[in-house]
């Protein structure tokens, strides 16, 4: 513990100034993902994703960007997993981008809604042939007997599609993710870290500076 203590890293890798930033966050967040693509990090379309049930409990986990438009963020999964399910009763999210190599993170607030059939169709048949069939091998977020168990339905439905195409599942399926904060956070030294802020209006977007 006391080392943890100890850990300090100085950012001063860039600065953010709101007189030249562009009135619409999708701009700023298009030209920084592009730089953490470019910069070759690891997975740098990976994002938290935090739902929370009907009464408020929340849980995070880490998925993939798979599209980012002038709508949102998109991205896939099992409706039934965990997060699926608590899309279902309480649509709102909130994803982080940690671009940490990079001194940068970007915070977004929003509303989950599903992507049409049609959308979901045609992601889906992009997919890997081994992607799609996982898509119906798992039982995403269910609490199942050992490792053996999951590989014999992997079988099982490797076995069911050896000889036709694998169609999407039913239970999978794209979200949208409509924001309506976002937060453009970079590090600067003694911690008096830059943050950008802007918040969705009925004329478009309001951009304010926030303290560290």
């Amino acid at each position: 513990m006391d080392s943890l203590h100890q850990m300090r890293q100085e950012y001063a890798a860039g600065s953010l100034n709101e007189t030249n930033m562009p009135h619409n966050p999708m701009e700023v967040f298009n030209v920084w993902l592009d730089f953490a693509i470019n910069s070759g990090l690891t997975e740098p379309n990976a994002m938290t994703v935090a739902t929370a049930t009907a009464d408020g409990k929340p849980s995070a986990r880490v998925v993939l960007l798979k599209e980012v438009n002038d709508n949102g963020f998109v991205f896939f999964t099992n409706y039934m997993s965990r997060k699926g399910r608590e899309l279902i009763v309480n649509p709102e999210v909130a994803i982080v981008f940690d671009w940490h190599n990079l001194e940068r993170q970007v915070r977004v607030e929003g509303r989950a809604e599903k992507l049409s059939a049609e959308e979901s169709e045609a992601y889906f048949n992009e997919r890997p042939e081994d992607a799609k069939i996982g898509a119906w091998a798992s039982p995403q977020s269910k609490i199942v007997k050992d490792r053996e168990e999951l590989e014999k339905h992997l079988e099982e439905i490797e076995e069911q599609f050896e000889d036709m195409p694998v169609h999407r599942p039913s239970h999978w399926g794209g979200y949208l993710i409509r924001p309506s904060v976002i937060e453009f956070w970079q590090g600067r030294p003694s911690r008096m870290h830059d943050r950008i802020v802007y918040y969705k209006t009925e004329d478009g977007w309001t951009m304010h500076r926030l303290a560290p």
